[in-house]
């Protein structure tokens, strides 16, 4: 899991903090700064990585682990 989340860009670890927070798409792209469909993108990324399917699998899978992403 460890080295998983270390794949993870510094922007993915942000944007999963947040997902994990329960942030919807459109409000993480105004947080951060960019369209919805960048975030989209990113999370796809996160998905790919993570080994996941979803929001809700990723966000289960950093709030287990307790790792700090920020």
């Amino acid at each position: 899991m460890h080295n998983t989340l270390t794949s993870l860009t510094k922007r993915e670890r942000e944007v999963l903090s947040l997902l994990a927070n329960g942030e919807a798409t459109n409000k993480l792209a105004r947080m951060l700064g960019v369209r919805p469909r960048t975030v989209q993108k990113h999370l796809q990324r996160i998905y790919a990585k993570l080994g996941v399917k979803g929001r809700m699998a990723a966000a289960i899978m950093i709030v287990r682990s307790g790792i700090s992403l920020v």
